[in-house]
């Protein structure tokens, strides 16, 4: 009997115990919260609205929650559902994501991040959507006009719904011109507009002088636009900002410029490394 004593195992024993007892502990705090729940009235909402955007504030999520699911403010805790009402704010084409939860106080938190825009979209037929930085589409709102940059001219692709993807290669290649530029310190603040001509040609609209700027597509964007700073740094002072109607760069290894007044077009063969 003695030899049989010795021989348990008094560590896992001990586990065994404290398992027991963890277990019996969850279940009695889960038991005091629901029975909490049951008591316990929501006693203020606050919500927090996160991003540079401003499509939707406060007083937006405060009535969508109370007009979908009634007044929290004064009902039991048990009786607010807060998983749906977090999903019901994420169906909203201005929110990317969205946390609802209570505080020990009885405060229901609501805190919602907006999405972030990087393009204004006017197709051919004069239709408007933004594209998000997840090439999503966003809807126009009279509400609010973010500073971003505006695409248009022989763009195609519309709008039919809230977060369709982006489709067409045209209107990805206007997104990535936008993307690659507009933290630059000298494109930032040069492009103030984005245009596709007749020839599906991406062409950006300078703040300082009136040259068409043709890139073509987004391949080989650096490269291009390092052909176009060339034009403006050993170029354009040179001739003026007046000389030249058109700056061509789609073509590698050239900048084609086309002459204001008449037909001549100087070609300038360019040595340069393709990044």
């Amino acid at each position: 009997m003695l030899n049989k004593i010795r021989n348990i195992q008094w560590r896992q024993v001990g586990y065994f115990f404290l398992g027991v007892a963890a277990l019996v502990g969850v279940g009695m705090l889960m038991s005091l919260v629901s029975k909490k729940d049951q008591v316990q009235v929501c006693s203020s909402l606050k919500v927090l609205v996160e991003g540079k955007e401003t499509f939707i504030d406060q007083q937006d999520i405060s009535s969508m929650i109370q007009d979908k699911f009634g007044r929290v403010v004064g009902r039991h805790l048990n009786e607010i559902p807060l998983h749906k009402i977090e999903m019901e704010l994420k169906k909203s084409p201005y929110v990317s994501e969205a946390d609802v939860h209570m505080d020990m106080d009885g405060t229901m938190q609501v805190q919602v991040q907006q999405r972030e825009v990087v393009l204004r979209i006017i197709n051919q037929a004069g239709q408007e959507y933004y594209v998000d930085s997840k090439n999503q589409k966003i809807p126009v709102t009279l509400k609010y006009v973010p500073h971003v940059m505006v695409a248009n001219g022989q763009i195609k692709e519309g709008y039919k719904k809230a977060l369709e993807p982006v489709q067409s290669t045209v209107v990805k290649d206007l997104v990535a011109v936008v993307e690659h530029t507009r933290n630059d310190e000298l494109w930032g603040n040069q492009i103030v507009q984005l245009y596709v001509n007749g020839d599906r040609d991406i062409e950006l609209v300078p703040r300082v002088g009136e040259q068409q700027l043709i890139i073509g597509n987004a391949d080989s964007l650096a490269y291009k636009l390092d052909r176009l700073t060339t034009f403006y740094k050993h170029i354009m002072p040179k001739v003026g900002t007046g000389a030249y109607g058109k700056v061509n760069v789609k073509y590698g290894g050239q900048i084609i410029c086309e002459r204001n007044g008449d037909w001549f077009i100087d070609s300038l063969q360019m040595k340069m490394n393709k990044k």
